[in-house]
């Protein structure tokens, strides 16, 4: 018998020791559970809370918010930052700031707002309605409200008008106009403004998101435009607002060496500002792009090669060097760090409704004389199959599957004989892993592409562009792996199908810890004899929901905050997901107008004799029921 499995053993396979950053692990039932305080030995076993909230009548899937893993982000930032100032003596504040389109729920953002009071974290809006959403929420007195995005005279004058309410609002030049703009404001209110410039950095950044920094970056003033500006400043008695100078380099960096690199040029910006007059400069706004570990292997796009205290140090040190060299003060150190502060609080549960199970472990038939050739020709491989002859008989099976669609096609294999073909060549293939699995190594290039090749596909009540669109659009590689029975070896290699009816539909991107990439399939167990199999999509709460749209119209999932209490844990909010009448009402659909339109047409039925009457009544009874249902599959009561 081999090695017993354990749960270090599921925990090595999925990586999440690494990934998981000490928020979430595997617990001695082998379930993974949540470890909110992060060191801390008080956890919630996430199966069991997934069962718990479904007897409270929350459906899967649900989008699980985790609201002391928000409080622990806001603090460790916070607390790099000052670490980082203290060994270096550094003048300078830090100030943090969450860009809500990072994640505009309300719940999410009231939370945030909550928990970062004490650290001075503001807020930062992009565009006119998530102005509106700051001004609203940014209640803290010496929080910063960085406004960025497109602009025009009322999203200017409504910016201006909010420093009377007390908020402390930095608008922030993108493009050359707005600074006239703010300017013919200014005269119109009679108001000094708060104004902030985005430089266009030449340096790029690294990663996924590389294209939207750089010289040809969408957004920012070139050196030219910033002169420009300071002289028009200048000239309308106003270079005292210009308290800001913000540069950013893209989302998700992974080296070290391309923040260092954006801090230098960003920083000589600030540098020379001040020299040439801007006095009034006192923030630094370095934008967003701290990493968030999504793989663990320190080594791809999804990971980062350092830490948030290296992030913080370099940070400080590279601004201070700059600052002492020019003799002027130290600013405040504005960070737009979103992805950091909320990707990991959010978990995506669904469960798995069915399996495709492409393995054969014997032949369809015995072969006959009469047979065609080809069908011969496989089973003579799978007879004689073996270790010794193994890269043989895989080129030779490649060979004749190919052969095979061919003869169907020119019409001369039947659609029966085409079947059979298939059926044994998935026999050869299982017979052919089990020989690879002996000598892994030896065989590896013909397991991984015959894994691939007949994989099992589980179905999964969730909708990818609803809930992980970036797995979809860019390939984003999120943790992904079973809630429960890890202390058991899981024996299936799966993708994961959605309920969409679009190919694209499905994950089939997942860790590899060995050769700290990706693999195409996911280790799952098998469903025999399991009544409910729980799957978890993790870090999923930076852009996800708000990206999601509403492909085959599935609308957004129940969602629950839950938050750490003495006795274990408490649901401090439930979100229902969109009902059917919600999601249709986005698309222009009436309730009432297509309940009428059904009724006249069982009306019109009943009339001609194809539907009884209580087969209207069923009829309706489940149309307006589905309706007011949920837009996922829902288990029967």
């Amino acid at each position: 018998m081999g090695k017993e499995w354990t749960t270090e053993n599921s925990a090595e396979l999925y990586g999440i020791n690494q990934w998981g950053q000490g928020y979430f692990r595997i617990n001695e039932k082998g379930n993974v559970a949540i470890y909110p305080l992060q060191n801390s030995q008080r956890q919630i076993d996430l199966f069991e809370l997934t069962e718990d909230l479904k007897d409270r009548g929350i459906r899967v899937p649900i989008m699980i918010r985790f609201t002391d893993i928000i409080r622990a982000r806001i603090e460790l930032i916070n607390q790099c930052f000052l670490k980082a100032m203290q060994d270096h003596g550094y003048n300078g504040l830090y100030r943090g700031v969450y860009p809500i389109k990072v994640n505009q729920q309300h719940q999410l953002v009231e939370e945030l707002v909550r928990y970062g009071r004490n650290y001075g974290l503001g807020l930062e809006c992009g565009s006119k309605p998530e102005l509106l959403v700051v001004l609203a929420m940014a209640t803290a007195p010496d929080a910063l409200i960085i406004c960025n995005g497109f602009k025009d005279a009322e999203y200017i004058e409504t910016a201006m008008l909010s420093q009377k309410l007390g908020r402390n609002t930095i608008i922030v030049v993108d493009r050359f106009d707005e600074l006239k703009m703010i300017i013919t404001a200014a005269k119109k209110l009679q108001t000094r403004p708060k104004i902030g410039f985005r430089s266009k950095l030449n340096t790029q950044g690294a990663g996924k998101w590389v294209d939207s920094s750089g010289a040809r970056s969408k957004f920012g003033l070139t050196s030219i435009e910033i002169v420009e500006g300071v002289e028009l400043l200048q000239k309308e008695g106003l270079l005292d607002c210009l308290e800001l100078m913000h540069f950013h380099i893209g989302s998700q960096i992974p080296s070290i060496q391309a923040i260092k690199s954006s801090l230098k040029e960003g920083g000589r910006f600030y540098t020379e500002l001040y020299r040439t007059g801007a006095t009034g400069l006192k923030y630094i706004d370095v934008g967003g792009g701290l990493g968030v570990d999504y793989d663990g292997t320190g080594s791809s796009d999804s990971s980062m090669n350092y830490s948030e205290q290296e992030y913080a140090n370099d940070i400080v040190s590279v601004l201070q060097s700059l600052c002492d060299e020019n003799k002027i003060p130290h600013p405040t150190i504005v960070t737009e760090s979103g992805r950091f502060l909320v990707a990991h609080h959010s978990v995506l549960v669904f469960n798995v409704t069915g399996v495709n199970d492409l393995h054969r472990y014997d032949l369809p038939r015995p072969i006959k004389k009469d047979d065609p050739q080809l069908l011969q020709d496989l089973q003579y491989i799978y007879e004689k199959v073996n270790s010794e002859n193994l890269n043989e008989c895989f080129n030779d099976l490649v060979q004749i599957k190919q052969e095979a669609l061919q003869l169907f096609v020119y019409g001369v294999l039947s659609l029966k004989h085409r079947a059979e073909a298939e059926a044994m060549s998935w026999a050869i293939a299982t017979k052919m892993i089990a020989i690879a699995k002996t000598n892994p190594h030896e065989f590896e290039d013909i397991y991984k592409d015959l894994e691939q090749e007949i994989c099992d596909t589980y179905f999964c009540n969730f909708s990818v562009f609803q809930s992980v669109p970036d797995s979809w659009a860019v390939g984003q590689l999120f943790p992904v792996m079973p809630l429960h029975y890890l202390n058991e070896k899981p024996e299936r290699s799966a993708t994961l199908a959605d309920l969409t009816c679009d190919s694209d539909g499905k994950i089939e991107k997942f860790i590899d810890t060995e050769s700290g990439g990706y693999r195409k399939t996911l280790s799952m167990h098998s469903l025999n004899g399991k009544s409910n199999y729980y799957v978890g999509v993790f870090m999923t709460g930076a852009y996800q929901e708000i990206l999601g749209d509403l492909h085959n119209l599935f609308g957004d999932t129940d969602a629950v905050h839950v938050s750490l209490t003495d006795a274990g844990y408490t649901i401090d909010q439930y979100v229902p997901g969109d009902t059917v009448t919600e999601v249709l009402s986005y698309v222009q659909y009436s309730r009432s107008n297509l309940i009428e339109q059904v009724r006249q047409a069982t009306e019109q039925s009943i009339l001609k004799g194809t539907l009884t009457k209580q087969e209207a009544k069923l009829l309706m009874k489940h149309y307006e029921e589905g309706l007011s249902g949920y837009t996922y599959l829902e288990e029967a009561e």
